[in-house]
């Protein structure tokens, strides 16, 4: 479990912290997500998480390791990986196999247990045929399936992916969701998600709402489904879906369930009155 209690962090010459006084429980095997403004201390909460950044006050640890304890910083970092928004920060090697061994080099395992680890990873996120590909001629997706399966090598308790779509385009999107969900049920990982899309958010199974570096509210994705003012007022735009429902509710005989998700219960919904 990642315990935060009461953590706060402020930047270098910042006048206003980044996080205030945030305490928070992360369950083992859970999938939350963490949304919010730009701004709202989201991406220093992922950073805080894998002990990039310390707390300045209060305390944070990982399965009982307390990050502000300098001998626990490795085992925190090898229990929690962080996936960042662009790919091209974290690839540092010059073919995707050793950017993947890369972590369990440094691990100082044994040549053959690498070896399984790469193999394996690559294999997970579907990347086997690219093994030897220099990273830089990838697709935005791929960079980031290379950058998932660096992390899976490292076989961590905790993945925390921090806005992991916002370079790629729709269809990229869903593709790199499906994935990381279909890992995270395949693996049994603690999966944190870090975004600004309620769509994303509300596949999770709690949702942390931040602003100006405070949590505001942990809300199951059903409670955030009729949060429209309140997450509006907190720059959290409501599903385009929804807002399509409101529309057709404005006209005569058209009464829908504003907790309807997908597009497919609309249509059947819509056949079902026409």
């Amino acid at each position: 479990m990642i315990r935060l209690s009461q953590v706060s962090y402020t930047y270098p010459q910042s006048k206003r912290p980044a996080l205030n006084n945030l305490s928070l429980n992360i369950n083992k095997n859970e999938f939350l997500a963490i949304i919010g403004r730009n701004g709202s201390g989201k991406s220093t909460l992922a950073r805080m998480l894998n002990a990039l950044l310390l707390p300045e006050k209060g305390e944070l640890s990982i399965d009982g390791y307390n990050s502000r304890e300098p001998q626990n910083l490795m085992v925190i970092r090898r229990k929690v990986g962080l996936l960042f928004a662009n790919p091209d920060s974290q690839l540092l090697s010059n073919l995707v196999e050793e950017e993947i061994a890369f972590g369990p080099e440094n691990l100082g395992l044994d040549p053959n247990e690498i070896r399984v680890r790469v193999d394996t990873a690559l294999k997970l996120v579907s990347m086997e045929d690219y093994a030897k590909y220099p990273p830089y001629l990838l697709s935005g997706g791929q960079k980031q399936k290379v950058c998932i399966a660096s992390l899976l090598a490292m076989q961590p308790d905790y993945l925390v992916l921090d806005e992991p779509f916002s370079m790629l385009d729709p269809p990229g999107r869903k593709k790199l969701l499906h994935l990381i969900l279909k890992l995270r049920e395949h693996l049994k990982i603690t999966l944190v998600l870090i975004t600004n899309s309620l769509e994303e958010a509300i596949l999770a199974d709690r949702i942390c709402i931040l602003d100006k570096g405070e949590l505001i509210k942990i809300v199951t994705p059903a409670q955030a489904l009729n949060m429209d003012g309140e997450l509006f007022q907190l720059g959290i735009e409501p599903l385009e879906l929804k807002k399509l429902i409101i529309e057709l509710n404005k006209y005569p005989g058209i009464s829908l369930d504003n907790n309807i998700t997908d597009v497919e219960s609309l249509v059947d919904t819509l056949c079902r009155l026409a």
